[in-house]
C-alpha cells in the first residue's frame, strides 16, 4: 500500500513538473498560430505570423544554421585530438589545461565577447563578418565537445586497445582512426548534440559581437519580442522549435544506434 502511494505521489510530482515546463511552450506556440493572442482561439488559427517572420528574419535563421554547421565541423577537428592529448598525457599541466578549457563556460558570455572585441575588433572586415561570431561560438562550445569525448575515452580502455593494435603492427594513424575514433564515436555524437544546440541558441556572445548584417536567430528573436507584436515573437519561437527539436531527436537516435553497434 505504501509503495503504491509513493509511486502515485512520484508520478503526480513528475507530471506537475512536466506541465510546468510544457505549458509555457505550448502557450507560446499557440500565440504564434492564432490571429489575435488576446482574443484566443476564438480569433481563429493562421500561419500569417509564421510567414511574416520568415519574410522579416529569414536571414537570421540561415545564419544561425550556418554558424551551427561550422561549429559542428570545427569543434570535432580541434576537440577530439585535444581530448586524446589530455588522455595520453600524464603530466600535471594536462589537468590545468583541462580546467582552463572550462573558462569560456564559467566566464559570462559578455566578458568573452568583450575580450574578443578588444583583441580583434580593430580588424574591420573580420569584425563585420559572420566569422567573428563563429570564433565566439567555437570558444563557447569547444569545452562541451572536449568533455564529452574525454569522458568516453576514459571509460573505453583506449590505452589497452591501442597497445593491442600496436602489437599487431598498426601505425599511429591506423590506431587513431581505426581504434580511437570508433570507440569514442558516442562521445563525438553527444558533443555534436551540445555544440549544435548551444550554437543555435547562443545569445550573450552573439548579441555583443553581431552587427545589423550578422544577426542570428536568438538576436532576431529578442528584436521581434521587443519591437513587434507578441504573435510574431511567438511565431519566431515556433520556427526555433521546429528547427531544434528534430535535430535533437536525430542526433540522440544516432547516439543510440552507435551504442548498439559497440
Amino acid at each position: 500500500m505504501k509503495s503504491r502511494l509513493r509511486f502515485t505521489l512520484q508520478l503526480g510530482f513528475t507530471l506537475l513538473v512536466c506541465l510546468f515546463m510544457i505549458v509555457p511552450v505550448a502557450m507560446s506556440v499557440m500565440a504564434g498560430l492564432t490571429e489575435n493572442y488576446f482574443v484566443g482561439l476564438e480569433s481563429g488559427l493562421t500561419l500569417r505570423w509564421v510567414n511574416e517572420v520568415w519574410q522579416l528574419y529569414a536571414d537570421t535563421i540561415w545564419l544561425s544554421i550556418k554558424l551551427a554547421l561550422a561549429c559542428l565541423l570545427i569543434t570535432p577537428l580541434i576537440g577530439v585530438p585535444a581530448a586524446y592529448g589530455l588522455l595520453r598525457s600524464r603530466r600535471r599541466w594536462a589537468n590545468a589545461i583541462e580546467e582552463l578549457l572550462l573558462l569560456p563556460v564559467a566566464v559570462p558570455g559578455l566578458a568573452t565577447a568583450l575580450a574578443l572585441l578588444l583583441a580583434y575588433g580593430s580588424y574591420r572586415e573580420f569584425r563585420g563578418s559572420w566569422l567573428f561570431i563563429l570564433v565566439g561560438h567555437v570558444l563557447f562550445t569547444l569545452p562541451f565537445m572536449v568533455r564529452a569525448v574525454l569522458s568516453v575515452m576514459q571509460t573505453a580502455r583506449l590505452p589497452q586497445l591501442e597497445e593491442a593494435a600496436a602489437s599487431l603492427g598498426a601505425s599511429f594513424r591506423q590506431r587513431f582512426f581505426g581504434v580511437v575514433i570508433p570507440n569514442c564515436m558516442s562521445g563525438i555524437l553527444a558533443g555534436a548534440l551540445m555544440v549544435v544546440t548551444l550554437s543555435i541558441g547562443e545569445f550573450n556572445i552573439t548579441w555583443m559581437l553581431h552587427t545589423p548584417l550578422t544577426k542570428t536567430l536568438p538576436v532576431g528573436l529578442a528584436d521581434s519580442y521587443a519591437s513587434m507584436r507578441l504573435e510574431i515573437g511567438s511565431a519566431y519561437t515556433l520556427i526555433f522549435l521546429v528547427m531544434v527539436v528534430p535535430l535533437l531527436v536525430a542526433i540522440q537516435w544516432a547516439g543510440r544506434l552507435t551504442e548498439q553497434r559497440r
